[in-house]
């Protein structure tokens, strides 16, 4: 049986759902798209015997708060960092996969003096795949475009919800059997829920003007990720095709590492759970005491 903990709090005006468990540093784990806390669950009890884990459900997914706005990620960072202030900490350890990992990345530049370390898994910076949308990027990131136009995506989607979760967690996979009934059963309850393909929509909708101004203006300003960043990708994932993925963010981090995990997808928290934990504590326990 699970030992962690499902609690609720109020967070800059909304209602956040999170898992806890576990004591020491707190360690937030955010979710990305199309899954919430739920990601998480093969890594939670392992880091729980080190940190303080909490795994919340980001602003419009699982059983957090839905509002018609604050999907920016400046808005999105706000809420975790009132989450670490309200379980009673300053500092704390990211870890983000997929959109989890872009609210990570703006926490670390808007409060970068009380973020120890960040783990990005699968990403590279919005900018980056704006600039990059060629016709291989096109094929991955196709989501991203129908994502952002208004209303149409729930229209189409909602009468059927699972099929549309499940190409993706069939094409982005490479361990297909890490979504099994079950995983997949859990993830289309959620997103059926009144507002939830919305609250997920939202999330890319903000990227313009929101976040991307907020991004060209960090990057304008020279602003640089400056505490210890490790990255990890899949092989067969939305970036595995990239040469560079390390090169990229040397131009956003100024202390940064990784390597690409093989035989994964996108999914590196499900598809290879016991290499990610591997990899992350590694990265986590480095200068501990």
């Amino acid at each position: 049986m699970e030992s962690w903990i499902h609690a609720m709090t109020q967070v800059n005006g909304i209602m956040m759902h999170y898992v806890i468990q576990g004591t020491g540093p707190l360690l937030m784990l955010l979710h990305g798209w199309p899954q919430t806390w739920y990601e998480w669950r093969e890594l939670i009890p392992a880091l729980a015997e080190c940190y303080t884990v909490v795994a919340p459900d980001l602003r419009g997914y699982g059983l957090t708060d839905k509002p018609l706005g604050g999907y920016d990620k400046r808005t999105m960072a706000a809420d975790i960092r009132a989450l670490v202030y309200v379980l009673g900490h300053k500092r704390v350890i990211l870890v983000g996969h997929d959109r989890g990992a872009r609210v990570a990345h703006r926490y670390g530049l808007d409060y970068p003096n009380e973020v120890e370390k960040i783990a990005f898994l699968d990403i590279i910076p919005t900018r980056e795949i704006i600039a990059r949308m060629d016709t291989t990027m096109a094929r991955g990131y196709w989501h991203w475009l129908f994502h952002f136009q208004p209303d149409l995506p729930e229209l189409l989607i909602c009468p059927n919800v699972e099929a549309y979760l499940r190409y993706f967690f069939e094409r982005w996979t490479y361990n297909r059997a890490a979504f099994d009934s079950e995983t997949i059963a859990e993830y289309v309850r959620s997103y059926s829920a009144p507002g939830a393909l919305r609250g997920g929509f939202s999330d890319y909708r903000a990227t313009f003007p929101d976040d991307m101004d907020a991004d060209n203006a960090s990057a304008m300003a020279g602003q640089k990720l400056t505490m210890p960043v490790v990255m990890l990708w899949g092989a067969n994932g939305l970036i595995g095709h990239l040469a560079n993925v390390l090169e990229i963010w040397h131009e956003y981090a100024m202390n940064v590492r990784g390597e690409l995990i093989p035989n994964c997808g996108h999914f590196l928290p499900e598809e290879q759970p016991t290499l990610v934990l591997k990899r992350l504590r590694e990265f986590l326990d480095e200068g501990r005491m």
